[in-house]
């Protein structure tokens, strides 16, 4: 079996990742893109689906030894995993270099005391596990594995043999040597790659990683937690565009076998908007500027059919399909790759990227007149559309309903179209501006009167419906109503009593086990860690910050060992579930720790 969920660590050069469990084997990686099949699924499958295991040779017994320490350097995305035997001490970095053309695999095996006998055991299996390669070896003694458009090539300073369409390594490495492997990929029909310098490239590597950390303008009292959260959303970047996945991951369940299990390699205009926000407060404008340009070239002129999520260069097609070839993590079927939700209504999206465009100019990183024009676009759509039902922020497979969360984000949008308006940003015909001041109270009368529970004195998830939602904690970041709002305080306190699960986590809303649920899905899930930290500020805002900062804690612990977050924790398991690392979860990190950071530390401003 694959490892658990939380004993991944991540390795990325910004194009694509792969995840190293604690046994040294890489599990899951997809090339040459987020979006590529995968050439390692046995995160999803069996070890018969790929995988490439590093570390101490151990015949006849499973698993295999996991590794006694590891650890990121330093502001950096470089994996150490040091194992002890009974003869010697080792360690193997894994990396992958920031691209320039061929993307890589390094890993380097280093003795530090004694001797150890190592193992490499390489299975590549092509389109998601189910393609056994070509593998021939060279004159030179590369190693060349080839299926249809894939073309990989292993190059490491030890020989290797063959066995059972898998690549194997034995050697023994002792105190002061190193032995590296480099694992790189292209198109078959292209001239091999260069014969790469796998120290040289750590280097260039750690240097890369060093200098960007250095950008960090945050220097509060969680910035080692910060920065590590930085630097994982910076390796969910697709840096050719600009683009943010929301994980590198695909079907890994929200609840162990079930059939909640769905695709986020791909960029969410929602979660992408809120990453940008974050990054923009903590000194990466370079960043905020890529996803800007991203965000015009992907809508184009065409806000009315605006999606909720795109392929990382743009794509607007995602079909959703079945690989029933794979068992899936843990048994967790079906797997899943596309997202089918691409093409849903989801009213909030116009407010994320209109609040997000906003607080780009606010920073003085000026999208551009093209930015401006869609905005007020989006607003000609949104004035049509916005009474209508969606789907909502958590793209429910069911009925549409008319979603409070969506309502609000709607007059968001509004909201801060008609500012970028009065601040001369844009233009617009005489009489529009006070249509949409009027248009904006309509919005906001509507939902105070029909999404409003005055019996409970909470909002609700939808009109007329009981259930309530974790989405209705960002209210009063929108500026809709104040923090200090006896309705928003009633909010805060309600979701906080129904949501909760025992260890004080939040859900996003109810669920139904065996029966069709509010999103129309069978099964459950776990606590949702964006909702979680969504408490957090929503504790803060109302000068809860005792209690904010012991949520915080508490969720702090239940990142990995490296830092890393999951989109859900399991509360009766007592694991991680979702996809992993999820950016929703680290984004509303960051957020979380700089609202209580401002609200404890004088002259910090958010």
């Amino acid at each position: 079996m694959p490892a658990r969920i939380e004993d991944y660590a991540l390795i990325g050069d910004m194009q694509t990742a792969a995840l190293v469990s604690r046994d040294g084997s890489i599990d899951s990686l997809c090339l040459p893109r987020f979006d590529s099949d995968a050439v390692f699924a046995h995160l999803l499958g069996t070890e018969e689906h790929g995988f490439w295991r590093i570390g101490p040779l151990h015949p006849g017994h499973r698993p295999a030894p996991a590794a006694v320490r590891r650890r990121y350097l330093p502001g950096t995305l470089i994996l150490e995993s040091e194992w002890e035997t009974p003869t010697g001490h080792v360690r193997v970095t894994d990396l992958m270099p920031p691209r320039d053309g061929t993307p890589q695999i390094i890993r380097i095996v280093e003795g530090i005391a004694g001797a150890t006998a190592m193992r490499s055991t390489l299975r590549i299996r092509l389109g998601y596990g189910r393609i056994v390669p070509w593998v021939t070896a060279s004159s030179d003694g590369r190693l060349h594995a080839v299926a249809g458009p894939d073309s990989l090539w292993l190059d490491t300073t030890v020989p290797t043999y063959g066995r059972d369409d898998t690549t194997y390594a034995d050697f023994t490495v002792r105190a002061g040597e190193r032995i590296t492997f480099t694992l790189s990929w292209n198109p078959s029909h292209q001239a091999p790659p260069p014969v790469p310098d796998a120290l040289d490239a750590r280097e260039t590597t750690q240097k890369y990683w060093e200098q960007w950390s250095a950008h960090c303008t945050y220097d509060g009292p969680y910035r080692e937690a910060l920065l590590r959260s930085l630097i994982t959303l910076k390796a969910l970047t697709y840096a050719p565009t600009g683009g943010i996945v929301a994980a590198p991951t695909y079907s890994l369940p929200e609840d162990i076998g079930g059939s909640r299990n769905w695709d986020y390699r791909y960029t969410w205009l929602r979660d992408a908007a809120i990453t940008l926000s974050s990054l923009l407060r903590t000194g990466y404008r370079d960043e905020a500027r890529a996803w800007c340009a991203w965000l015009v070239r992907a809508v184009a002129g065409d806000p009315e059919n605006l999606q909720i999520m795109y392929g990382i260069a743009g794509e607007r097609t995602l079909g959703e399909v079945e690989l029933d070839w794979l068992p899936g993590y843990e048994d967790s079927r079906p797997v899943r790759i596309g997202n089918g939700a691409a093409h849903q209504l989801q009213l909030d999206v116009y407010g994320e990227v209109a609040m997000t465009l906003h607080a780009a100019r606010e920073a003085g990183l000026a999208p551009g007149e093209t930015a401006a024009h869609l905005q007020v676009k989006m607003v000609e759509y949104l004035e049509q559309v916005w009474d209508q039902p969606d789907e909502g922020i958590w793209e429910i497979r069911g009925p549409r309903r008319h979603f409070v969360h969506s309502k609000v984000m709607a007059w968001a949008a509004v909201d801060r179209t008609i500012t970028l308006i009065e601040t001369g940003g844009a233009s617009v015909a005489h009489g529009v501006l006070d249509r949409w001041r009027t248009l904006r109270d309509t919005i906001h009368a509507q939902v105070c009167e029909q999404g409003y529970d005055l019996v409970r004195n909470t909002f609700t998830q939808s009109y007329g419906s009981p259930v309530l939602d974790a989405s209705l904690l960002l209210i009063p970041q929108t500026g809709f109503l104040p923090p200090t709002d006896p309705r928003v305080v009633g909010t805060i306190e309600a979701v906080q009593r129904e949501l909760s699960t025992p260890d004080g986590f939040l859900r996003r809303y109810p669920t139904a086990g065996t029966a069709v649920g509010v999103d129309g899905l069978e099964g459950d899930e776990g606590a949702f860690l964006a909702c979680s930290f969504w408490l957090v500020d929503a504790l803060t805002m109302i000068d809860r910050t005792d209690e904010a900062r012991a949520l915080l804690d508490r969720l702090r612990a239940l990142s990995n060992d490296l830092g890393l977050l999951a989109e859900e924790w399991d509360p009766v398991r007592k694991r991680a579930v979702g996809n992993f690392p999820q950016a929703f979860s680290h984004v509303s990190e960051i957020d979380s720790m700089l609202r209580l950071t401002v609200a404890g530390t004088v002259g910090w401003t958010l």
